[in-house]
């Protein structure tokens, strides 16, 4: 089982890691409105990405195409222009900043759960995600995001429980970490 707390601070971590990593907090408007389900969602791309402990397993999905206003925006990210994204460079900067997003949740989460693990972005196929359900995912959070109204696509977090799951995150703590590499 997981509790309410539980799936409030999942979300609430999640959408850090949107504001932080998929868009940029100085210039960019960041619109997320949590989604009921993907209906309006027609993105041909989902990247994937896994974080699991002895408690739980989740995963986040990123729905994305390759249309101008998105191709635009990743290449604003990664501080390059977007003549310079082909197909492959354009994929490397949605799995990097998928990365970031999740290294950022993990990070987070290892407060409240030790012997965390994460998977390295995979880029998938968006039927893949009509068998999200053979899962048995305990918690489906869809959010939309629009970035400076041109630039959209959508995000989804799914949790798997292994025992009974309660945890709370500070909400009021600000931490403007963006789940990079630490080197020690």
């Amino acid at each position: 089982m997981i509790t309410n707390n539980a799936r409030d601070s999942f979300d609430y971590l999640l959408l850090q890691g949107i504001k932080n990593c998929l868009a940029n907090q100085d210039s960019d408007n960041c619109q997320i409105n949590i989604k009921n389900d993907l209906t309006d969602s027609h993105e041909p791309h989902l990247a994937d990405l896994t974080i699991s402990s002895y408690l739980f397993r989740l995963m986040v999905f990123i729905h994305f195409g390759a249309d101008n206003p998105t191709i635009e925006h990743f290449a604003k990210l990664c501080n390059t222009s977007a003549l310079n994204m082909n197909q492959q460079v354009f994929m490397d900067a949605i799995c990097e900043r998928t990365n970031m997003c999740c290294g950022s949740l993990s990070r987070d989460l290892s407060h409240s759960f030790p012997h965390i693990g994460m998977s390295t972005p995979n880029i998938v196929d968006r039927r893949c995600a009509s068998h999200l359900h053979l899962l048995n995912f305990v918690h489906i959070r869809h959010f939309k995001v629009e970035v400076n109204t041109t630039a959209h696509f959508h995000v989804t977090l799914c949790v798997n429980s292994y025992d009974d799951l309660d945890f709370t995150v500070d909400k009021s703590a600000s931490d403007a970490s963006t789940g990079e590499l630490e080197m020690f």
